[in-house]
């Protein structure tokens, strides 16, 4: 099997690693560098658990190749939290009860991160279009489009 040296940024922090040409950014993030709050749901990008940022873009990670990493900058769900302070969108999942087996949370946090980089009042439609590549099988979506909306709000305050 052929390997290479990468170099990522994960979350602000540079890592370097020796990778199989096959191995998949999602095994990388959890194996490799143990931030496990990325998580492994249908491995074929139907469910969206393992949705992180690629240079800001929401990307499956069971479907994107270590090595097509090197050099660039991801985010994980990790990264959301500052100094010990909740994100806005982290927030919103909380005081809104967007969870509840908290599988698909991860992914649908990077999701509406990259929706509220983009795009600063976002309707209930425009949440709705952006989540849609990520599966929810426990609470119907309702609190999900309210946690996406609160943080819309308290970033705008911000």
């Amino acid at each position: 099997m052929a390997s290479h040296q990468i170099r990522v940024t994960v979350n602000g922090t540079p890592h370097e690693a020796e990778v199989d040409s096959r191995l998949l950014l999602v095994h990388f993030l959890r194996d490799v560098l143990r931030l496990t709050g990325t998580h492994v749901g249908c491995d074929t990008t139907h469910c969206g658990a393992c949705t992180v940022l690629l240079d800001g873009a929401p990307v499956k990670s069971c479907t994107v190749l270590a090595v097509q990493a090197n050099g660039r900058e991801l985010m994980t769900v990790e990264g959301l939290e500052r100094d010990g302070k909740l994100h806005p969108i982290q927030e919103g999942f909380w005081e809104k009860h967007g969870l509840q087996c908290g599988y698909c949370t991860p992914g649908m946090m990077m999701t509406s991160y990259a929706l509220l980089q983009r795009t600063r009042s976002p309707t209930e439609l425009e949440i709705r279009q952006a989540i849609s590549g990520n599966l929810c099988r426990c609470t119907g979506y309702v609190n999900i489009v309210k946690a996406v909306q609160y943080a819309a709000e308290k970033l705008r305050e911000e």
